[in-house]
Order: C-alpha cells, then structure tokens, then sequence
C-alpha cells in the first residue's frame, strides 16, 4: 500500500477525467465549447496535470526520483497555468453566488484552494510526506467538474426504470459520496502507514467539509 496507493489513486482520478471528458476528447466533438478558447485551454491543462500526477507517481514508485523531480518544473509550470485558466473561466460564466447549484458553488471555493496547496506542496518539495499528500488533496480540489461529469456515463446506464426526478435526486449523493471516499482512502492510507491521521490529511478534510457547509448555506 505504500508503494502504491499514489499511483493508484492519480491513476483513478485521471480514468474518470478521461470518462467524464469523452465527449470532448472523441464522441461529441463538434460541441460548443470544443471550439471555445477558454474551454480548450483550461480543459489541455487540467488534463495535463492529471497526467503528469499519474507519471509523477508512478515514477516515485518504480524508484526514478531524480526523473520526477525534473517533472517537478514542468508540474509548476502546468499548475499556473490551471489557475489562470480556472480565473479566466470563472470570470467569463460568473452569474452570481445567489445563482450557483450547490456543487457550482463548492468548485468555486475548492478549485482556487487547488492552487494554495499545490504551491504550499511545491515549497515543502523536501517533506516528502507532506509534499505528496499536498499535492494529492489539492487535486481532489479540482475534482467537482471531473466527477460531476462522470455521473451520466458511468451512473445513469444502471438506473434503468428510474423516473428523471429520482435519477436528478440521485446525483448530489452518490456526486459527493464518491468525492468523499479519495478523502477517506487517504485516511485509510495513514492508518496504514502512520497509524494516525496526517496533519495535512486532516486540514484538507476540514477545508473540504468547511467548503461543501459554505455551498449549501449560502
């Protein structure tokens, strides 16, 4: 488990990137916003970030620090580039907070907080147990979108006899369950490691529910 929960864990959040971006990636590509600079550019990114995590974790655990500590410039570069594109996107759809779905509204809090622990990562760069787990929660930050988009792929096929009120009130359960068990299989990973809860495991948590009772009171 040690040697390969990251690995596994970048490996599922980049699958289900891959799946809830089919559309754009192959299926649907003549939609809208395939042809939209801000949509394109922020969706390049994000991917690649989901990718370089995944190498950046399996590099660690075949033993090639030195190649991913290369990677480490490249990472930076392609995290800036996530915030910038994550602003350009939220100025340019902004409606107002009083407007926002409850998940639009936790995106909104979590996704800036991406960016926060991915620099705070990349300065304790030497701590290696904190480095890594600063940069795993930090993705899950950014996972809103991701698994919001999996849910008609991946969960709507097996609703079979479901009436459209039932399957909409289906999604901000099973929407955040999901959200919630990379949080816990990180605990499950201290457990194991640790036998106690990391202190960056357990301020990441603790912005996460602080986030999710700000979206649904507000």
């Amino acid at each position: 488990m040690r040697r390969l929960f990251f690995p596994a864990a970048t490996f599922l959040m980049l699958a289900f990137s891959l799946v809830g971006f089919w559309d754009n990636l192959y299926s649907n590509i003549g939609q809208s916003s395939n042809s939209d600079p801000k949509f394109i550019v922020h969706g390049l990114l994000c991917g690649a970030w989901m990718f370089l995590l995944f190498g950046k974790a399996s590099l660690i655990s075949a033993g090639n620090v030195r190649l991913h500590r290369t990677l480490g410039v490249v990472g930076m570069l392609i995290a800036l580039g996530v915030t910038l594109s994550t602003i350009w996107v939220f100025i340019a759809v902004w409606k107002g907070w009083l407007h926002m779905g409850q998940e639009a509204k936790a995106n909104r809090i979590l996704l800036p907080s991406y960016s926060v622990f991915v620099t705070i990562a990349f300065i304790n760069r030497k701590r290696i147990d904190w480095h890594r787990r600063l940069m795993y929660t930090g993705t899950l930050f950014m996972l809103g979108p991701i698994l919001a988009r999996c849910f008609d792929p991946l969960v709507v096929p097996f609703m079979v006899g479901w009436s459209e009120p039932e399957i909409e009130s289906a999604f901000l359960p099973i929407f955040f369950s999901v959200w919630l068990a990379f949080f816990l299989s990180l605990f499950a990973y201290d457990a194991v490691t640790l036998k106690r809860a990391h202190t960056v495991t357990l301020g990441a948590f603790a912005w996460f529910v602080i986030a999710l009772t700000l979206s649904f009171t507000t």
